[in-house]
């Protein structure tokens, strides 16, 4: 895949100014993007060919998983075809005429809230969910109240003319976001590639020791997972979904292996590989 093209189209969540929007520019420079209101437009964006690829957020060093994520990419009908590491830094943005000892409230994601839950509450500052990072800092524009700030990018900062009256609020310096970057058709490394992460959904049989038998499959082949969560799917939600990340590629011999043991113990139908990518390097800064 040719990062730099720019008549390739990235869909995502948010306004302009948002980290999504940030991530796309990293990752794909050059590039037009496509802001959309909720993530199912996103991916829907991409599965009717309105965006090449949507940049999805899955998980934050701080905060944890981003809420809703894993119900929808594995009925997305898309592929992961990379990923991506973003450093987040967040900014308290308020208007030209607002001064941080006046600010009351703050307005942000509940990501962005969350990851500057300390500062927040050092300043005894009254937190205001919002949809959007970059949303937020949009609708402050459009008011006269200087005791109103947002948690957002600097990018944000631009786009919408506001006051950083705070920089780099976030609790942690390690402050990072993981995102996946999904397409209507898989794009697979080399099985040469030896630093190839394989994401796969399913759900175990209903016997005893059957995710632990699994896993053990990994094990055995020496294979090294790098996630494992559960989330409970399904129409009557009493299915128990396990998503997992492993290092390999599935034309390896150990690979195989390991699915083979994983289809004897999960349900019929429910594994479901969602793509093999290579593997990002984390920032470290």
């Amino acid at each position: 895949m040719n990062k730099n093209k720019s008549n390739l189209v990235i869909a995502f969540q948010g306004m302009p100014g948002a980290y999504s929007n940030m991530a796309c520019e990293a990752y794909f420079p050059g590039a037009k993007t496509l802001p959309c209101n909720s993530f199912e437009d996103m991916l829907n964006a991409t599965k009717k060919s309105l965006s090449d690829y949507s940049m999805v957020p899955v998980e934050n060093s701080l905060a944890g998983r981003v809420a809703d994520i894993h119900h929808l990419i594995p009925d997305s009908g898309l592929f992961i075809i990379g990923e991506h590491f973003q450093r987040v830094n967040h900014q308290l943005l308020g208007l030209q005429n607002s001064d941080l000892k006046d600010i009351k409230s703050v307005k942000s994601h509940a990501q962005g809230l969350a990851q500057c839950r300390k500062f927040i509450s050092d300043n005894n500052l009254l937190p205001v969910q919002h949809i959007d990072t970059a949303g937020a800092a949009e609708e402050i524009s459009r008011t006269d109240d200087p005791t109103i700030a947002a948690i957002a990018s600097d990018m944000a900062s631009k786009i919408y003319n506001l006051k950083i009256l705070k920089s780099n609020i976030e609790d942690a310096t390690h402050n990072t976001t993981r995102f996946l970057i999904m397409g209507r058709e898989p794009i697979m490394p080399s099985v040469d590639n030896t630093k190839s992460v394989t994401t796969i959904i399913f759900e175990v049989r209903s016997v005893p020791a059957a995710l632990y038998k699994v896993l053990g499959g990994f094990a055995t082949n020496g294979i090294n997972l790098t996630k494992l969560e559960s989330y409970i799917g399904g129409k009557e939600m009493n299915a128990a979904r396990f998503y997992v990340d492993a290092e390999g590629h599935p034309e390896t011999a150990s690979m195989q292996n390991a699915l083979e043991e994983m289809y004897f113990y999960t349900e019929p139908n429910s594994t479901k590989i969602l793509g093999t990518y290579p593997r990002a390097q984390k920032n470290k800064t």
